[in-house]
């Protein structure tokens, strides 16, 4: 149901295009986000101070996030229940994660894991089934699932069959919807339109050759329908679609969030677009007086432990909006752009 509320006023975009995110290691606010978990740090180097700690990435599967999340494997590879239940302990979203923490791609364990699924009969359309003797895949699920077996290398003729079977779910639209193929709608839907964004996008990033130009392709009309809605506004009556499109949740997992819509198009390569500006606008307006962020309310589920307290400044939202606001915060307003 589309939401006709009004949010508070954003604060003016002069917040995010100022020399304040010209971020340094003296920065109070990146000395608090590298004082926390090395997928923080790390990402923390890479994204706003631009410098390389391969050092870093290597302590992720020993402390922390990421060694917990090992220490929660089954023997067999898998993580909770089995491949995707339940939420969020099973091995879908547990590897999904650890990509998010940028775990060492070519970890040994990951690859087993990776290998168990991969070997589980399929779908008749080819995808990857969420449950045994599901007759047909889920967009969202093989989307997300590309994305992370992508960047943890698996090699690009076990992924074929996922990008025929999503290929063949584009709507008339240019978007996606995980009930297209199921109880046949007809408009795509943000969630998981912006899934296979990241899925097509990561597997063009590993350089794949595969039906490259319908890829790409498909990514210019998916990319597109988000920003024909503002990122979160319908294009009919300009109304707010959800409100919590604009909660900046962590980990959001297969939710559409703003956040995670201009995080997935700065790390694609996606030039600004003035129809962002709104949305950037809005992250830039819950920046608080001390430079942080909070965290929204956790989605409900299982998890294998928190990260980080609810409703209280965040390190992971924290760092997602910098480097979004370092890569879009010197855009022209909209009435410049035009």
């Amino acid at each position: 149901m589309r939401s006709t509320e009004t949010l508070p006023s954003p604060m003016p975009p002069a917040l995010f295009a100022s020399s304040s995110f010209n971020l340094s290691k003296d920065d109070p606010v990146v000395a608090w986000l590298l004082d926390g978990d090395p997928a923080i740090a790390f990402q923390v180097h890479r994204d706003l101070l631009e410098e390389d700690r391969p050092d870093l990435q290597k302590r992720i599967p020993l402390e922390g996030w990421g060694k917990a999340y090992l220490e929660a494997r089954h023997i067999d590879g898998s993580w909770g229940k089995g491949f995707y239940k339940p939420y969020w302990t099973a091995s879908h979203y547990t590897l999904l994660d650890l990509k998010t923490f940028a775990f060492p791609p070519d970890h040994p364990a990951i690859a087993k894991s990776l290998d168990l699924i991969l070997r589980r009969p399929r779908a008749r359309d080819g995808g990857i089934a969420a449950s045994p003797g599901d007759k047909k895949s889920d967009v969202c699920i093989n989307a997300l699932f590309l994305s992370y077996a992508a960047y943890f290398g698996v090699a690009a003729k076990r992924l074929e069959p996922l990008i025929d079977f999503l290929l063949g779910e584009r709507m008339q639209d240019g978007g996606f919807n995980c009930m297209r193929n199921r109880s046949g709608a007809k408009v795509s839907s943000l969630h998981s339109t912006l899934s296979v964004i990241e899925g097509l996008s990561g597997f063009l990033a590993q350089g794949h050759s595969y039906r490259t130009d319908e890829i790409r392709d498909s990514l210019r009309t998916a990319t597109e329908t988000i920003m024909a809605r503002r990122l979160f506004r319908s294009r009919r009556s300009g109304d707010i679609i959800r409100l919590d499109f604009l909660k900046p949740t962590f980990p959001a997992r297969w939710r559409y969030t703003t956040l995670r819509a201009l995080d997935t198009f700065r790390a694609n390569g996606t030039p600004f677009d003035p129809r962002m500006q709104e949305a950037l606008t809005r992250l830039a307006g819950l920046r608080r007086k001390d430079g942080r962020w909070l965290r929204s309310a956790a989605l409900p589920g299982k998890t294998h432990l928190e990260l980080e307290p609810p409703r209280r400044p965040s390190r992971w939202i924290t760092l997602i909006a910098l480097r979004i606001l370092k890569a879009y915060g010197h855009a022209p307003e909209k009435d410049e752009a035009s």
